[in-house]
């Protein structure tokens, strides 16, 4: 009998050690399994730091294929570049107050920084590449005196390609077109810098209309691509206050929150963009708040001579402006492309005309500090290669 259950047993023990095995064989597949999945979830190397929130705006917003689907352009390095500047600092087409070199602005490295984004490359601008990509289309930049220190940078990069009897500029009212004939293409500037309409009452008081836009938009019809700005006219106060009341229907609003009137004209904007375009015919795109060194009384950029050192972690400041445009883009249904170029223009502190902006009559230093535009060429650059890469 004992016999017999010892011989029981022994016959037991592979079957039971078989069960063991195969316990712990499944147990260890699902624990590598579940090693995977966190491996494959949690790519460091592609970890961005970005909130939820924005990462949901980013996928919402992307409709279209371009390098925003697998890179964020907006983070990334200043690369010091020989081969830069991009076009000649005595284009015809550069207002007075953006030619820092002719107003006496003895060094030129501010115009030979590259942006590097991390992930990716941004292609070299290729003026006649650019200018094939928007045959028979027109490209216009709606905003404020930063947008059209962009338009500039922009009709500087492709002017030089075309000859002189194939290009002129044309105006309209608050916009300008440079146009470009062999190509039947037009690179346009519009003046908007509220978006939104700014009115005279009786008292001739200025009037922010916060829920009229078609005095403006009527311009932005028919356009291919649409690149907005609007966010410095939204801040300034004092003497410098781009309006004098708010209105909302009938409602006049005194004193109102200027984010709070910068949310309500954005809401505008964005009705009008999604009431009246159609994505398969026009892009939108949207670019960030430049930034503005004009603490120390605006002379913080002063004989500054290349850019901050960006070091492990940093992370500027976000502005009021581009949190509530964040905001206002994602209950859009219309695919609005937001290009952030306000980390990476921060850095840039040289960039800016400080006393060689306008000069004084005949050339020369001013007495004021401008850290707020930007030299040409310099940083709107870069915005505009981000720009040929998205098209």
């Amino acid at each position: 009998m004992d016999h017999q259950m010892a011989g029981t047993a022994q016959s037991r023990r592979p079957l039971r050690s078989s069960f063991y095995f195969l316990l712990m064989t499944t147990l260890s597949a699902a624990l590598l399994s579940q090693k995977l999945l966190c491996t494959a979830l949690l790519d460091v190397d592609s970890l961005e730091w970005r909130d939820d929130k924005e990462d949901e705006l980013n996928e919402a917003q992307s409709h279209q294929n371009s390098p925003r689907d697998s890179c964020n352009l907006s983070v990334g390095e200043w690369v010091f570049d020989p081969s830069y500047p991009l076009y000649d600092p005595a284009c015809p087409y550069l207002s007075v107050q953006l030619s820092c070199r002719s107003n006496g602005r003895p060094d030129s490295d501010f115009q030979r920084w590259r942006w590097k984004p991390k992930q990716c490359s941004v292609p070299r601008f290729d003026a006649l590449d650019f200018l094939a990509r928007i045959r028979k289309k027109r490209i216009m930049l709606v905003g404020d005196s930063i947008m059209r220190n962009q338009w500039e940078s922009l009709v500087c990069l492709v002017e030089s390609v075309i000859p002189g009897d194939m290009k002129s500029v044309s105006s309209d009212g608050p916009c300008s077109a440079f146009h470009a004939m062999e190509f039947q293409a037009s690179v346009e500037f519009c003046w908007a810098p509220l978006l939104v309409e700014v009115k005279r009452d009786a008292e001739n008081r200025r009037v922010l209309q916060l829920d009229s836009i078609e005095g403006n938009a009527k311009h932005w019809y028919g356009v291919d691509v649409l690149l907005f700005d609007s966010a410095h006219w939204w801040t300034h106060s004092g003497k410098w206050s781009s309006w004098d009341l708010c209105k909302e229907g009938e409602r006049v609003l005194a004193n109102l929150n200027p984010m709070v009137a910068y949310e309500k004209g954005l809401t505008t904007w964005a009705e009008w963009v999604d009431l009246h375009l159609d994505p398969r015919r026009t892009r939108v795109i949207f670019r960030s708040a430049s930034p503005r060194h004009n603490r120390d009384n605006g002379w913080q950029c002063y004989r500054k001579k290349e850019p901050v050192a960006a070091y492990v972690g940093y992370s500027p400041r976000t502005p009021g402006q581009l949190v509530v445009l964040r905001e206002v883009l994602k209950k859009m249904s219309f695919p609005v492309y937001l290009m952030d170029v306000t980390g990476m223009s921060a850095l840039r502190v040289d960039g800016h005309p400080s006393i060689y902006g306008k000069g004084k009559e005949g050339g020369g230093p001013a007495a004021s500090s401008d850290c707020s535009h930007w030299c040409l060429p310099g940083v709107p650059d870069a915005w505009n290669e981000m720009l040929y890469a998205l098209l």
